[in-house]
């Protein structure tokens, strides 16, 4: 069985948009080494569609991007991605799937079958799958970034607090730390 990990960008005041972080070649290669890692990804439809906005066509090279950009749309086109939606349906983009039935069954099923492991992220979909205990693990980029506006982590709220355990932080030359919990039982 594999574990469900969930992975943001968050800045010091808990805005999780993703354009108030840094996006430089060392984030960039935080979150190209959990994907590498992973067996599949997870998404709520909005943050699927934000990343089918984006990536296929970089993958194609139809968008013009530096080579190490290309290389890790190349990566994620081919990398299964599950969906979750109550609105859309179709998933065109390549190796797309929409998760369907009860959630905590479907996903519990995603990760009995995907040994090396899913990747969450979404923020929203992390508090209902939070909210469902299916979570293992946290990896966040913790930016020195005070955003003042946006979304922020765990937004709607938990019924209880989530103990977890420090496996590794590690600073970044950028300034970002890069945390790894797991939950403690």
């Amino acid at each position: 069985m594999g574990n469900l990990t969930f992975s943001l960008n968050i800045t010091l005041d808990g805005c999780i948009d993703h354009q108030a972080g840094i996006a430089d070649d060392e984030t960039h290669a935080f979150f190209t080494q959990l994907m590498d890692e992973s067996g599949a990804m997870l998404w709520g439809r909005i943050t699927y569609e934000m990343m089918e906005s984006a990536w296929p066509a970089v993958a194609r090279g139809t968008t013009e991007a530096a080579q190490s950009l290309r290389e890790w749309a190349i990566k994620l086109e081919a990398k299964p991605k599950y969906v979750v939606s109550s609105t859309r349906t179709d998933f065109p983009w390549t190796n797309s799937h929409l998760i369907t039935g009860n959630l905590r069954t479907a996903v519990q099923q995603l990760k009995d079958t995907t040994p090396n492991g899913v990747l969450l992220g979404s923020g929203r979909l992390a508090t209902e799958l939070d909210r469902l205990d299916l979570i293992n693990e946290y990896k966040f980029l913790i930016h020195p970034r005070i955003a003042g506006h946006g979304p922020t982590l765990y937004a709607s709220g938990l019924s209880n607090a989530r103990r977890l355990t420090l496996i590794s932080a590690i600073p970044l030359r950028n300034g970002t730390v890069a945390m790894h919990y797991q939950r403690a039982r």
